[in-house]
């Protein structure tokens, strides 16, 4: 579960082509000579959807230095950046993405543990610092085991499951802002709620986080986590492409049951389709487009209003143009 940082995207007719020229893509790969700069990249290569249209440069940095030297490089530019975890949580739309479309996977992934804290970069999976933080029998994390998505992207939304949020145990979280370099924010000043945070508002690159956990047993906690593990094998569709929930849960019922309700489960969109398994999830069956999951979603949107009263609201991502 993951929801990605990333600037305002200008108009298709506002962008300025002189970007792609052949010097620019050179200083770009300057910029990362040890990470890797694709161009025209497909986004579903990079996506748990397994959907997507071209990222126009896809920078894949090798350091915190190119890191910010490839952000630094989009923002004296004026060109749109998006910073890329391990694409969960996210829809990319078909006509891809404009700009620089930067991950993380490669140059934030360091972890440190000291007593009851954890420092951990925004490109760890957070289902490996669940694994990492019960080795060590440190518990609050379990909850995390099994989703897919980076540190940094379950802070943007705090994310959460089974009742625990990452949110809950931060103690303190450090970005960069391009143009004005790193600082670093205290939990309370972070805004965390139900998949919310500071940072969907700040136009910054997460870069780490530090974590105070709580002693536990080791048995108890992979119990616990192996628990979870039953509940996502037996309720979701964990055997085809999708993004995890798709519609925040609303105040007093839950989104999946309310599409239920309205008779959607398998309901088919081209190659999307609501799961049979778990009507939260719209899963890919194979060759479907953004344009599929969207019309699925707005229709869901429509016909739980219609049945219920009840309007959802998306929790997926939705970036790029059509």
């Amino acid at each position: 579960m993951e929801r990605p940082y990333h600037n305002k995207y200008r108009s298709h007719e506002d962008l300025s082509w002189e970007w792609v020229t052949l010097a620019w893509r050179d200083e770009l790969r300057r910029l990362v000579a040890e990470g890797e700069v694709r161009f025209d990249e497909p986004m579903r290569h990079h996506t748990s959807f397994r959907i997507g249209g071209p990222a126009e440069a896809l920078v894949v940095p090798a350091s915190r230095r190119e890191l910010r030297a490839a952000v630094e490089f989009a923002f004296e530019r004026d060109l749109p950046w998006f910073i890329l975890g391990r694409g969960t949580n996210l829809l990319v739309r078909d006509g891809g993405v404009r700009g620089l479309v930067i991950k993380t996977t490669r140059c934030l992934r360091s972890i440190a543990f000291t007593g009851l804290e954890v420092r951990v970069e925004a490109g760890f999976s957070l289902n490996e610092l669940a694994c990492e933080a019960a080795a060590r029998s440190l518990s609050g994390l379990a909850f995390a085991a099994g989703i897919p998505g980076t540190v940094g992207g379950g802070i943007y939304m705090n994310a959460g499951a089974y009742g625990g949020e990452i949110g809950q145990m931060v103690l303190s979280v450090t970005a960069y802002h391009p143009g004005r370099g790193e600082r670093s924010w205290l939990r309370e000043e972070l805004g965390f709620g139900y998949r919310t945070s500071r940072f969907q508002d700040e136009r910054a690159i997460i870069e780490e986080a530090r974590l105070r956990l709580v002693p536990g047993d080791a048995a108890a906690i992979r119990a616990e986590m192996e628990d979870y593990a039953r509940r996502r094998q037996e309720k979701q569709p964990l055997n085809l492409p999708s993004a995890g929930s798709v519609f925040r849960r609303p105040p007093g019922s839950y989104a999946g049951a309310l599409i239920e309700e309205a008779g959607l489960k398998g309901l088919r969109v081209g190659g999307a389709q609501i799961s049979e398994r778990h009507a939260n999830f719209i899963v890919n069956l194979g060759g479907a487009r953004a344009a599929d999951v969207l019309a699925l979603i707005e229709l869901v949107r429509t016909r739980v209003k219609e049945r219920t009263g009840v309007l959802i609201e998306p929790e997926v991502e939705v970036i790029g143009i059509d």
